[in-house]
């Protein structure tokens, strides 16, 4: 058999630039060995560990290669702990992203789904993954209130996960892991107020039972209501998850079941740029452009199991399911500008959306040596099934016009402009089925100091779109709509993965990789084409990346480069009358991380990402060299937490934000200036009572800024307003 791999002089020329991956390399030739069975547990699903000052963690869930030290892989991972979660009082996964360098946030468009904007590159709510599976979580906004840990994939993923249910994701990844039992017994309260009224209690209990312990239960119920930040909107959240988990020798069981409710009413929406020629000064941070009338509700039930199966000491197989239904409701309005003084038109939809999932992973994770050399071998499988139903009414714009400054009160309008489907019963418009099925083998090398990954996932993609079952556009009805099927794709393809690890010393790794990311295609829409409902093939998003990892025990660093090349979503060619698929966008960059805690009583997690993006092959050319919508020049991120001296409990934290510039537009006539925020936060625990309390105080965006946060997909998402946060936890 042959194996090649380079020297090691080659070795740190291929970290630290990814363009020297194509670098020949002299093979050599081994003998026929016996395979022998290593010591070390292939597949453990204990998490990896924090780092001092607990609020990072060594590593995390890596798709197919299972549990992972972040020294140990090709990649780049950042895993934040429930102790940071609680100590920052973050409420939503957004509150916890933005302690990510790589990571900005954005919303959907009219609706308040968060998106995640990660190496410029966007990740729907919809495509976050839970203990690993796609498909389970609730829709739009995720509370933390029973997450462990929130575990940030950089970079490219379709071999490591699969291919996103939504095609978002190709910049990066998130996966939630859930809470579990604990040794010691969790009985705790929390109470919580903000500056405008709104309170929130939250109850989590956990408890270990049985022979050994080996019987867990850990149960998070939560809600929160009144009214936010912004003028006139209000929020209830309702949560419920339980996790049951069975720790026997060789055997182990988890289930999670949960359910979510959230409604919010007199939403401030994202601002639709309209025919502004110039981007409006951001109106003030609590200012709310919305309308009374507009709300958003949403309703998730959702469970997952999984179990892991020793067969021996080397070698664990694993299985997991999970399910989900989503019922969404809401009425819409989404400001659209009309010139530079802040005047907008108002319309309004009412969009119902059902919506089930179905999810499943099995695979092998085993380690065995040939001779000199050791191989972690994962083998896995995966599938997951969607089908959406969907209706719509869409009304024309209200009489007068509204100012994102100086809002009035609008009525609801009542001009129906078009509808699709039912209101009351909303057909399938929609059906997703990815398969996959995946491969690889680590290397290790002279005592594991050189490990090379090498893997392929083969990926099924079938997309079926299906017509509205009745429509109406300025009051005619659409004959043609008839529920019918409208477009298909049905095709296979092939994502490799090619990654290298080097550790010259212990608490050092040199990491180089090429990895694919993968978007189900787009259909052709528009007016006057000719091939309209033609669904085009996947999206192959390429990464090269390459960099450097520094575990100091107390604390760990990481310094890398990647480049990025994603196709466009396609266009309309006016002169072929045709929708077409052409032109990619190439995200190129640099970020550095460090993390822990270097001194006794101070914790840090500073960052910083440095982009620039290219458009190539536009529509007749005419925006190649532009730089990409959404996608800021920098991102610079700087938090301490700090134990004061002398009383014993007490800590400080403050965090500065800031972002560069990005283009709203393709043509990069339209652009958002940089922005900066800054957060400071108090903590004191103290005995009452003899029991353990902790009183927080957090506050953001104290200079109560107002900014656009984000242009992502040519939509104006404001920041969030001055939040004062207090909260008394107990454990009882």
């Amino acid at each position: 058999m042959l194996f090649s791999f380079p020297s090691r002089p080659t070795l740190l020329a291929l970290c630290c630039s990814a363009s020297c991956f194509a670098q020949a390399a002299e093979p050599i030739e081994l003998g026929v060995t016996d395979v022998t069975a290593d010591s070390v547990n292939a597949n453990s699903n204990t998490l990896p560990a924090a780092y001092a000052g607990g609020q990072v963690a060594r590593g995390g869930q890596m798709g197919v290669l299972g549990i992972q030290d972040n020294m140990d892989v090709p990649f780049v991972m950042t895993s934040y702990t429930s102790k940071l979660i609680e100590d920052q009082q973050a409420e939503d996964l957004g509150d916890v992203l933005l302690n990510d360098a790589s990571v900005r946030q954005s919303y959907g468009f009219g609706n308040q789904s968060q998106v995640f904007v990660i190496r410029g590159l966007p990740l729907n709510s919809d495509d976050i993954s839970y203990n690993g599976l796609y498909g389970v979580l609730p829709r739009q906004i995720l509370s933390t209130d029973a997450i462990d840990r929130v575990e940030v994939f950089k970079g490219s993923n379709a071999f490591i996960n699969g291919v996103s249910p939504t095609g978002s994701g190709l910049g990066g990844g998130v996966n939630l892991q859930p809470k579990r039992a604990e040794d010691i017994p969790t009985r705790r309260y929390t109470q919580d107020i903000s500056t405008d009224g709104r309170i929130g209690e939250h109850l989590d209990l956990g408890q270990r039972f049985g022979e050994d312990n080996r019987f867990g239960a850990r149960v998070n119920l939560s809600q929160r209501e009144g009214e936010t930040a912004i003028d006139d909107e209000d929020q209830r959240t309702k949560l419920f998850v339980a996790g049951l988990d069975y720790q026997g020798e060789d055997f182990r069981l988890s289930t999670d079941f949960g359910y979510q409710k959230q409604r919010i009413n007199g939403l401030r929406n994202s601002v639709n740029i309209g025919n502004a020629s110039r981007i409006p000064t951001a109106p003030h941070a609590g200012h709310n452009y919305g309308q009374d009338w507009t709300y958003s509700e949403t309703e998730d039930t959702f469970g997952m199991v999984r179990t892991d199966w020793d067969l021996n000491e080397n070698w664990t197989a694993y299985l997991a399911g999970g399910a989900k239904h989503t019922r969404e409701t809401g009425v819409y309005a989404t400001p659209t500008l009309v010139g530079n003084n802040g005047v907008s038109t108002i319309g309004g939809s009412e969009i119902p959306h059902n919506e089930d999932n179905t999810t499943f992973a099995a695979g092998l994770n085993g380690r065995v040596n040939t001779g000199p050399i050791s191989h972690q071998i994962a083998v896995g499988g995966s599938t997951i099934w969607t089908e959406q139903e969907n209706a719509y009414t869409f009304y024309r714009s209200v009489s007068g016009n509204s100012n994102i400054y100086n809002t009035p009160g609008l009525p609801k309008p009542t001009s129906v402009s078009s509808t699709g489907g039912k209101m009351g019963d909303p057909g399938v418009t929609g059906k997703t089925r990815n398969r996959s099925l995946a491969i690889s083998d680590t290397l290790g090398l002279f005592d594991d100091t050189l490990l090379l990954t090498y893997g392929v996932r083969r990926q099924q993609l079938r997309v079926e779109n299906y017509k509205y079952d009745g429509s109406t556009s300025g009051g005619v009805a659409n004959p043609a709509n008839d529920g019918s099927r409208s477009a298909l794709y049905d095709e296979s393809i092939t994502t490799p993965v090619y990654g290298i690890v080097y550790k010259p010393v212990e608490s050092v790794s040199l990491y180089a990789n090429r990895i694919e990311g993968l978007a189900k295609g787009p259909v052709a829409s528009g007016t006057g084409i000719t091939n309209v409902g033609e669904a085009f093939p996947p999206g192959r998003t390429k990464q090269l990346e390459a960099g450097i990892k520094l575990d100091m025990q107390t604390y760990g660093a990481s310094l890398g480069v990647f480049r990025i090349e994603k196709p466009s979503d396609g266009y309309v060619d006016n002169q072929q009358r045709l929708y077409v698929r052409d032109g990619e966008q190439v995200n190129k960059g640099l970020e550095i991380t460090v993390f822990g805690e270097p001194m006794e009583g101070l914790r840090l997690m500073v960052g910083g990402t440095r982009m620039t993006s290219e458009l190539k092959k536009t529509a007749g050319g005419i925006n190649d060299g532009n730089h990409a919508i959404g996608v800021p020049t920098f991102q610079l991120n700087a938090s301490v937490d700090w134990d004061v001296p002398g009383i014993e409990g007490a800590a400080l934290s403050a965090r500065m934000l800031r972002t560069g510039g990005q283009y709203a537009d393709q043509a990069n006539n339209l652009s958002l200036p940089t922005w900066n925020r800054f957060d400071a936060g108090a903590r004191y625990k103290m005995k009452f009572v003899e029991k353990d309390l902790t009183l927080r105080v957090n506050v953001e965006n104290i200079t109560d800024k107002n900014y656009w946060a984000s242009a992502n997909g040519g939509y104006l998402s404001q920041g969030d307003p001055r939040l004062v946060k207090f909260s008394g936890t107990v454990d009882f």
